[in-house]
């Protein structure tokens, strides 16, 4: 995953996040990483810090940390975008809009020039000030190929400074969904700091020296965490009257959830982002443990769960074979048997409870599935599959037996007894499926070559619009390698087509919006190229040994995400720190 082809889109940075953390399982196969030079960020020793004033946390890195470098969104350090580089803007999840952080403002001034006043007094953890040119050069590195928003540039004409504060934006033409996403989530860098850096070093530098804007600068490191100090000068408790709370924050590199959900009941540790199956005996019990919502499903939804067909094989070329198996999978089983009621089931759309105001639920109710074994055999015998052989399994229509492979990858505990589950499902309704465990590696090779039958994948998460679960699913072209979307390679033009005229629909259009996603629903269910199974959760299980106020659906808490995945920082996970408070207190 470090080349980035050109084929990726601005959106890649949503779906790159350590899938370990979002939906995997138990231990899963730490990423290859790049040991860190001994540099700035030298190693201390985090033991000696204030308890009271420490965050300890853990459940995004599983191995040393790789870079500080905030173009890389998928492997670098816990913290790197989010703490240390900012964005122009946040996105509030609840209140489903954008927040200023790093720009008082954006405007559109015409159909295709968006202008951003910057925030005056802000500075750089080197005292140098941030100004309208560094955004100017932060946008014009996507012009080097392998930047991952190297494709903004299709429709970005120019970008520059028109004061010291003042960055316009022109384009031929107007994506404004994937404009409000970019806004959230591209890093700014300093040029003063980054200005004569090559393609390679801008890409796959370690960054050993971070300057950013954010609350924090890296402390120190070591193989298993990095260890990050609060600024005390950090221009946000002014301009925005923030602070977060602790000093210092620790992220632990844990080899698996067990060791977290040890260090959890031993106290040392305040936020585990990992899946830790049996949370619900603890929320209940006497452990100083909470979640979101105190009954299941206890997390927010992050992201969905989808069996991905590769619909360039038999029989998973077939629609009707499609739903005959959408039909046999008994999710309800999954939810209560593998997760013990921590994820929800998911909608036939696919879509998160976050955008259920665009369900249309008249599709739904006309075209979507649910589990039905008599309804799967049946769909499997008007569609021409049929037990010729008495094996207890149909073949293909000519004949030839259809034994699929469904991969997950090994470790993932929850997928790979998922797995299981979706075999022994299909099975009542004749299909068989044998579960697969390569390794992670081993698995994202094959899933960007086409080298499966069937496998299960949550690469697209909760984010500003619906626009990028649809551009996940319908992208084209389809390309020898797919990389980060469309995995099951299914080609409709017409699909792809609505996805981006949603994606020229001005945001603040609900209506407008609707109108095309019902149609994209349409073509989902009738076509079925990916069958959404469950929402996974956003993991987070706090401890209230030292802090306390974490985030919660009840009472006068937060409603914000306790997250430190990458990524999330921007999407509530910084905004909690600042609303955490000293249990002592």
């Amino acid at each position: 995953m470090r080349n980035r082809a050109r084929i990726l889109t601005p959106l890649v940075a949503a779906g790159l996040l350590a899938t370990a953390c979002t939906g995997g399982g138990s231990t899963p196969t730490p990423p290859a990483t790049q040991a860190p030079s001994q540099g700035a960020v030298a190693s201390a020793n985090p033991d000696s810090l204030p308890r009271n004033e420490t965050l300890y946390t853990t459940g995004t890195q599983w191995g040393p940390p790789a870079n500080y470098n905030p173009i890389r969104e998928w492997d670098s350090a816990v913290g790197t975008k989010g703490l240390v580089y900012e964005t122009m803007f946040h996105y509030d999840t609840t209140a489903a809009k954008l927040t200023p952080w790093l720009a008082t403002s954006g405007t559109w001034t015409d159909d295709t020039t968006y202008e951003v006043k910057l925030r005056p007094g802000v500075k750089w953890s080197d005292g140098q000030p941030l100004t309208a040119k560094d955004v100017v050069f932060t946008f014009e590195l996507g012009k080097m190929e392998t930047i991952p928003y190297h494709n903004l540039w299709d429709w970005l004409k120019s970008v520059e400074a028109t004061d010291d504060q003042t960055v316009k934006f022109t384009f031929s033409k107007a994506n404004y969904q994937e404009w409000d996403f970019m806004l959230y989530t591209r890093s700014i860098v300093p040029e003063h700091v980054w200005k004569g850096r090559a393609e390679k070093e801008v890409l796959d530098g370690v960054n050993d020296n971070p300057v950013g804007t954010g609350a924090y600068t890296f402390m120190s490191k070591d193989q298993d965490r990095v260890v990050l100090q609060r600024r005390d000068d950090w221009w946000g408790k002014t301009a925005l009257n923030l602070e977060p709370k602790p000093k210092y924050i620790v992220d632990i590199a844990t080899p698996s959830n067990e060791v977290a959900m040890g260090l959890l009941l031993q106290q040392k540790l305040d936020l585990s982002n990992n899946f830790l199956p049996g949370v619900a005996n603890l929320v209940q019990g006497n452990f100083g443990l909470t979640t979101y919502y105190n009954e299941p499903p206890y997390m927010l939804s992050a992201n969905t769960a989808w069996l991905v067909p590769n619909t360039t094989k038999k029989p998973m070329d077939d629609p009707a074979f499609r739903k005959a198996l959408a039909s046999s999978v008994d999710v309800k089983k999954i939810v209560e048997g593998v997760y013990g009621n921590l994820v929800k089931a998911a909608s036939p759309t696919g879509l998160l409870p976050q955008w259920e105001q665009f369900v249309d639920q008249g599709v739904v109710g006309k075209s979507g599935f649910a589990f039905d074994a008599a309804k799967a055999k049946k769909l499997l015998a008007d569609a021409g599959y049929k037990d010729g052989d008495g094996d207890g399994y149909v073949e293909n229509k000519d004949g030839s037996k259809i034994s699929l492979s469904l991969i997950v990858p090994s470790g993932w505990t929850d997928w790979m007894e998922s797995a299981r589950s979706i075999s022994a499902s299909a099975k009542t309704a004749g299909i068989q499926i044998t579960p697969d465990f390569p390794d992670f590696n081993a698995l994202v090779e094959k899933r960007a070559k086409g080298d499966f039958d069937l496998l299960i994948n949550n690469e697209r998460q909760l984010s500003n619009s619906p626009y990028t679960y649809y551009e996940y699913m319908f992208q084209l072209p389809i390309q020898k390698q797919q990389n980060t979307v469309n995995f099951a390679r299914y080609e409709n033009k017409k699909a792809w087509e609505l996805v981006q005229q949603l994606d020229q629909v001005k945001t603040d259009d609900i209506e407008g919006m609707k109108k095309l996603t019902s149609q994209l629903q349409q073509i989902h269910l009738d076509d079925l190229p990916v069958i959404p199974l469950w929402y996974n959760g956003l993991w987070a299980q706090s401890s209230t040994s030292v802090w306390k106020n974490w985030p919660a659906a009840a009472g006068s808490a937060p409603k914000t995400g306790a997250v430190m995945w990458r990524n999330w920082l921007e999407l509530g996970g910084f905004e909690t720190l600042t609303q955490l408070q000293p249990s002592g207190s």
